[in-house]
């Protein structure tokens, strides 16, 4: 199994559990994810409790809806930016990832960075924004936004930001 850990905190955002896509020169992974129940399982054993004499109890299972990936890594949502604070934030993490990145890969993030933060800044008002689980202020931002009416959210994620560890 693969790991995919933020390379500024070490926090796991993403695993090969969750196929991507790159997009936008390779600068931005695109992951679906998923509305799932969790907790309680609803079990149909075919019985009628009006013939067993007995009611629905009306039992509050705590059953809870959860976005796959925001449960599996821990994720922690965060206010939504401004224009002006995802552009401060697009600056700073440049400045601290640039230097963890061999050259060529260094190369590759600055000639096509402008275009995924474009890209981003499309879809500004629609983005939510998720941390690792360390909330830590110098890490990654992994994204998430409803394609035309989907019912499921989709991920972006920065993937020169991303470690990939063997599990």
């Amino acid at each position: 199994m693969l790991v995919y850990q933020d390379l500024l905190t070490g926090d796991e955002l993403l695993s090969d559990s969750f196929p991507y896509r790159e997009i936008e020169n390779g600068i931005l992974w695109e992951v679906d994810g998923k509305w799932v129940v969790q907790g309680a399982v609803d079990v149909d054993i075919g019985a009628n409790p009006s013939a067993e004499g007995g009611e629905d109890e009306g039992v509050d299972d705590q059953a809870v809806k959860v976005v796959d990936i925001v449960d599996t890594f821990r994720l922690q949502e965060q206010p939504p930016f401004d224009k002006k604070q995802f552009l401060a934030f697009v600056k700073r993490y440049i400045k601290l990832l640039t230097p963890k990145l061999d050259e060529e890969k260094q190369a590759i993030f600055k000639e096509h960075i402008p275009a995924a933060t474009k890209f981003l800044l499309s879809k500004l008002s629609d983005l939510q924004f998720f941390v690792g689980e360390s909330m830590h202020d110098d890490g990654g931002l992994v994204f998430a936004y409803y394609k035309d009416g989907a019912a499921d959210p989709t991920f972006l994620y920065f993937a020169h930001g991303l470690k990939e560890i063997k599990c």
